[in-house]
């Protein structure tokens, strides 16, 4: 079969030697199918790349619905604050007394609904899903470079959720330190009740958190690295797999730093140590604490915490590319420009974090720098967006489920960032720190927007993941109804924001002054009401069609990259032969002359005479 073929010749020539043996399929796992496996080694403790990204993925939408269902209650708080929540005791116990929510349990739902959100969903739950389905199905790889490592990964993952999870229940509350953990509030278990031991459960979590995530790491790097299939060069990788790559890398270089600041932590809270602590009162008494600095801990957690923005981001703008390109049917525009801009982002994200400490009495000129690079970082996030743009201009669009998710997430990431150019100018961000505008910037640019590439990858490969289709009208009536509700929540939060209304406050009634917001903020908290149940669309629409859906095809969408050449539900060593070779881009979309509108990677230019450019003309 062409297809298989070695190609020769130029950087084919180069590739081809390190791959030679991958792509001819001696390969072990190929006939792993053929071998009865136990059902522990198969569905639990499975070493498969498809399955673990199951494992992931439905980990990280059990934990989504968790963290939704802590905002909802704190929501309910904010919109309601005289309202009596005794119909809330059966669920909060002791929590709600007098039929009012307990203040201190209130930043506990806080501190957990943004930990499980932005580390258990959108970091685990995205990466840990895409990057372990996707990798090897697009380099055109057997597997992960290691299955064991790669089952580790998920079960260090699953370990630091039941931790997390454990949390909820203790008789103290779990953490309440907020979910960046600021000391003195979270390195004096005796401060607040949740920082006992739900800040030391919390610590510990993190801590396997982490092990996971450079456990999956190290796997991704090498695999795209090491496992790329005969021809498959950098520069013919599809965009998902250089956004995975290099959020890998960040992770790898910035996740030690937090890892680090948590030990620290615990130093500080267990053995006496005095990392972050220093002249500290409580009740009039002097703690034996000297010398250290609560700023220390910013510089550590936000060196991993604003490369953290990226690993979230990142992966879900890899999954926008594809699925627009795939959609509009046409090649991506400016490819190049794509990966030169991640890879902009990716140096620039580590050097821009102080941006969140302006009003630590920092010198002005540092924070002058720090607001010059971080205003520079909008830079190549202008090229990602114009190239969107250009990508769906006079485009042949289908408007599947996971296309409007994708056109979704490009319109809330410009309504976020936009606001993040305000925030990156220390003149203003002093003015609107801590306040609601902060809450709705991030929520905009990071939150929803990595969620809305989260679902456009779930509606798009939901068919190679299953071997079903899901409903595309309950794909519709999702995602209208959740863009709807994420701009009716996160708008108005810009207006109280710039009023000076502060986050985490309790309730608006504590101030006069903020008393004229009373109703706005029942407004936000209807239209957060409504994101969440509309979520449930998507829950049925996901494991009904996992069971009942229509059966689909082998290529479903038209798209022209590997995984789709591979079985409709691939077994263990994705293809039953010899791993296709690869001779041409990912996004050879309506060509001129291709009988056609897609030209798969592993078709030969030898077969596409009638299309071929000029310069392709020699790599007939």
């Amino acid at each position: 079969m062409a297809a298989t073929n070695i190609p020769t010749g130029g950087a084919h020539a180069q590739e081809a030697p390190h791959v030679q043996h991958h792509a001819t399929g001696d390969h072990h796992d190929e006939h792993h199918d053929h071998h009865d496996q136990h059902w522990l080694s198969k569905y639990v403790f499975s070493q498969d790349h498809k399955w673990i990204a199951k494992q992931f993925l439905i980990s990280g939408i059990a934990w989504a619905f968790i963290g939704a269902t802590l905002s909802t209650l704190f929501r309910i708080q904010l919109g309601w604050p005289d309202a009596n929540l005794s119909w809330l005791e059966p669920i909060l116990g002791r929590w709600i007394d007098a039929g009012k929510l307990n203040p201190e349990f209130y930043l506990a739902l806080v501190t957990m609904h943004g930990t499980i959100m932005v580390f258990f969903v959108l970091t685990a739950g995205l990466s840990g899903t895409f990057s372990n389905f996707l990798i090897p199905l697009q380099v055109g790889a057997r597997d992960m470079a290691s299955g064991f490592m790669n089952m580790l990964s998920f079960w260090f993952f699953f370990l630091a959720g039941i931790v997390m999870f454990i949390s909820l229940f203790l008789e103290t509350g779990p953490a309440a330190a907020g979910w960046t953990i600021y000391p003195p509030l979270s390195a004096l278990p005796q401060a607040i009740p949740g920082s006992g031991t739900g800040q030391t459960m919390w610590l510990v979590s993190m801590a396997l958190f982490i092990v996971s995530q450079l456990l999956g790491g190290v796997n991704y790097i090498t695999t795209v690295i090491n496992l790329r299939t005969a021809g498959m060069s950098m520069a013919k990788l599809p965009l998902t797999i250089w956004s995975f790559f290099l959020t890998a890398i960040l992770g790898l270089l910035s996740f030690p730093v937090l890892f680090s600041a948590a030990l620290l932590l615990i130093f500080d809270r267990s053995f006496g140590t005095s990392f972050f602590l220093s002249d500290i009162y409580i009740g009039g008494e002097a703690l034996n604490h000297v010398g250290g600095s609560p700023i220390l801990f910013q510089h550590l957690f936000w060196f991993l915490g604003h490369p953290e923005v990226y690993i979230v981001i990142m992966p879900a703008m890899g999954i926008v590319s594809e699925v627009l390109a795939t959609n509009a049917r046409k090649p991506i525009f400016g490819y190049r420009a794509m990966i030169g801009s991640l890879i902009g982002i990716s140096l620039l994200s580590f050097v821009v974090w102080a941006h969140h400490m302006f009003v630590t009495g920092m010198n002005p000129f540092l924070g002058s720098v720090f607001m010059f690079l971080t205003l520079i970082i909008a830079v190549p996030s202008a090229v990602k967006t114009f190239n969107w743009l250009a990508t769906l201009w006079r485009g042949n669009i289908r408007f599947t489920s996971a296309m409007l998710f994708a056109i979704g997430f490009v319109s809330l990431f410009v309504s976020g960032g936009l606001t993040g150019i305000i925030l990156g100018n220390a003149a203003l961000d002093i003015q609107m720190h801590n306040t609601y505008f902060v809450v709705a910037h991030f929520h905009l640019v990071m939150g929803s927007s990595a969620f809305f590439g989260m679902f456009a990858g779930v509606y798009h490969w939901f068919p190679k993941m299953f071997g079903r289709m899901m409903d595309e009208k309950l794909g519709y009536v999702h995602f209208w109804l959740t863009i709807l509700a994420a701009y009716l929540v996160f708008i108005p939060m810009h207006y109280v924001g710039i009023a000076g209304f502060p986050r985490r406050y309790y309730a608006y009634t504590a101030y006069e002054t903020f008393n004229q917001f009373g109703n706005l903020n029942t407004f936000i908290s209807i239209a957060a009401i409504m994101a969440f149940f509309a979520q449930f669309i998507f829950l049925f629409n996901f494991v009904y069609s996992i069971f009942r859906g229509r059966r689909a095809t082998e290529n479903p969408w038209g798209s022209t990259t590997l995984e789709w050449t591979t079985p409709i539900e691939p077994g263990h060593g994705n293809w039953p032969g010899a791993i296709p070779a690869v001779y041409r881009w990912p996004y050879d979309y309506s060509k001129p002359g291709a009988p056609e509108d897609f030209i798969p990677q592993h078709v030969p230019y030898s077969q596409t005479v009638s299309s071929n450019l000029p310069y392709e003309k020699e790599m007939e």
